[in-house]
This record gives structure tokens, sequence and C-alpha cells, in this order.
């Protein structure tokens, strides 16, 4: 396994980068003003289940796989693209709720956490940042490579887990203040669409400029 000061280095490393709004942060904190403190809660579960997707990838020597492949990377970017503009267009078109009623989550919480781990699965620049960060921190002499990218990814994801919730719940107690509001009330949903659209067309460039 990785050195003590290695993984002191990695931590510290780990955690300037998460603190860091990326768009998985502001995916879930955008849930968890729409939809609340559980809605948020999940979809950072839900996004860490993605993470290990691509860190078990990376250990595998996969991740290289698909990058090494423009056509491959092109898919699966477009593809994760597509499903949150879907997100966004489903936010967009839902009825208004009414804003006497506390906030609730719309969809059921299965779905949410299904959400998050589809939207940061099928986004292969995760895969690039697994493949070019976790090496920098692996000692080949300490012990089979892969074994180690899995234990760095895990304390990644581990920290992950607690800078992420953090902004999950931070975003959704601003938000409970601010449902005393009609007009907050009545705009979030629309808003969480945007954001969602904005995300996802965003993933959609990027990929074309890449190609």
């Amino acid at each position: 396994m990785p050195s003590v000061e290695a993984l002191g280095l990695f931590c510290v490393a780990a955690v300037a980068l998460l603190l860091i709004p990326g768009p998985a942060v502001t995916y879930i904190v955008t849930r968890a003003i729409d939809q609340g403190r559980t809605a948020g809660l999940l979809s950072v579960a839900g996004v860490h289940v993605g993470t290990s997707v691509h860190i078990i990838a990376a250990a595998l020597g996969l991740s290289g796989l698909l990058l090494s492949s423009a056509l491959a990377f092109e898919a699966v970017k477009l593809l994760g693209a597509a499903y949150l503009i879907l997100i966004g267009v489903r936010a967009l078109l839902s009825r208004s709720e009414d804003p006497a009623i506390p906030i609730r989550p719309r969809r059921h919480l299965r779905k949410v956490f299904a959400d998050g781990v589809i939207v940061n699965a099928l986004n292969p620049k995760t895969a690039l940042f697994f493949l070019a960060f976790l090496p920098q921190f692996v000692d080949p002499a300490r012990g089979a490579v892969p074994f180690q990218v899995l234990l760095l990814g895990g304390v990644f994801t581990s920290l992950g887990l607690v800078t992420d919730s953090a902004y999950a719940l931070s975003a959704s107690a601003a938000a409970s203040r601010l449902r005393r509001s009609p007009g907050f009330a009545r705009a979030r949903t629309r808003v969480a669409g945007v954001v969602y659209v904005a995300l996802g067309a965003s993933a959609a460039v990027t990929a074309r400029s890449e190609g």
C-alpha cells in the first residue's frame, strides 16, 4: 500500500480538489435546492457510486481502453450529456407546485439515486481524471498497483461523500428558508431544469471540441 507520507499528501490534494465546485457539485446542489435534503444526499450517494465505477475501471486498466478510443469517449460523453438534458427537460415540463405545500421529492427516491449514478458513470472525463490523478500517488515497489489504485480511490470517494454531503446539506438548509417566498417555490423547479440542461449542453459542447 502507499506510504503514510504519500497517503497524507493524497488526502490533502483530494480535499483541495473536492472543495472546488464542479459539475457534480452543481448537480447535487441543484437537486438539494429543488427537492430537499433527502434527494440531495441520495444524489451524493449516487454520484459516488458512479465514481466507484471509474475507480474500478482505472484499477483494471479499462479506463485506458475507453480513453484511447476517440469514438468511444465521444459516445459515452454525449450519452451522459443527453441524460442530463433529459432530466432538465422533464423538470421544465413538470407542473408547478402549490407554494403552500412543503417541498417533497417528486421522483421516487430510487430514481433520484439512479440519476446520480448514471450522470457520473457516463462521464468519461471522470475516468480521465482518475487515470491521471491516482497513479501519481502509486508506488509499484509497495505492492500491487490495482490494489493501491482501489485504496486511493476508496479514500477519495470517502472524502467526496463528506464534502459533497456538506454542499447538499448547506444548499437544502438555505433553500428551506427561501421556500417561504411564493416566488421561489414557483421558480425552483424551472431554475433546476435550466441548470440541468445547461450542464448537459456544456458537456456536449466540450465533447465536440475535444473530438
